[in-house]
């Protein structure tokens, strides 16, 4: 059996960032509940904003340009962890319904 991943959002609290990264964490919890093992907030300093699945880094503001929104966090997520899973509309923008 495959073991879950655990994404950790790591934050800087002296920016104010726990907002933020809470927000992140409910919409990885939202759309990945069953398959995820834990969704973990860490604070730091320094300007710090990453996240991890497991050991793997999915995103770096300083690399990345910034903040992810909710879709492409959830791409990045998906397309590490679970590549064969669907997104529904977020894969699909743009048609009828969505």
């Amino acid at each position: 059996m495959k073991t879950r991943p655990v994404i950790t959002i790591h934050y800087c609290s002296q920016c104010q960032w726990l907002l933020r990264s809470s927000w992140m964490a409910q919409e990885l919890l939202s759309t990945f509940a069953d398959d995820l093992a834990a969704v973990t907030l860490k604070p730091g300093r320094g300007g710090i904003f990453e996240i991890h699945a497991d050991d793997h880094l999915l995103w770096e503001r300083k690399r990345d340009g910034g903040f992810p929104d909710a879709v492409s966090l959830k791409k990045r997520v998906r397309d590490y962890c679970f590549p064969e899973k669907a997104l529904g509309h977020i894969d699909n923008p743009g048609k009828p319904g969505n």
